[in-house]
């Protein structure tokens, strides 16, 4: 599992006080920036060959709110791999509080946005069991 801290800022905000709902997934996306870059995956170079991540699907589920300066932690865990798409869990949570839930499907697409292979650093990652 890979763990990313962030704060909630103002600007994070909607009128209520909490997080603006789409932040949440501004959150999910820097930490499996944060997730591949740590796997050694430099996706620049990844562009320069023609290979880029979409994301193809993302089944969220929003348990609690988060609120101006709190600090939130981003658990990413690989579920599911197949050759050029991956599944990953992801959770926001506040201490020991689960805020926000997410399973979202990375498609790995080459020239004309076809379908090419996960890059080697990933496609020997370990699956974690679902939770």
């Amino acid at each position: 599992m890979h763990r990313f801290r962030l704060r909630v800022y103002y600007e994070d905000t909607d009128m209520a006080g909490i997080v603006y709902h789409a932040n949440y997934l501004r959150y999910i996306e820097r930490a499996r920036s944060d997730w591949v870059r740590d796997m050694g995956i430099d996706q620049l170079a990844m562009k320069d060959q023609g290979v880029v991540f979409a994301v193809r699907r993302v089944e969220a589920e929003y348990l609690r709110p988060a609120r101006f300066d709190d600090t939130l932690d981003v658990e990413t865990t690989l579920i599911h791999m197949t050759p050029a798409r991956m599944v990953m869990r992801q959770k926001v949570r506040r201490d020991d509080d689960l805020l926000f839930t997410a399973d979202v499907t990375i498609a790995c697409l080459g020239a004309g946005g076809k379908p090419t292979r996960m890059p080697a650093e990933l496609r020997s990652m370990p699956i974690s069991a679902p939770s």
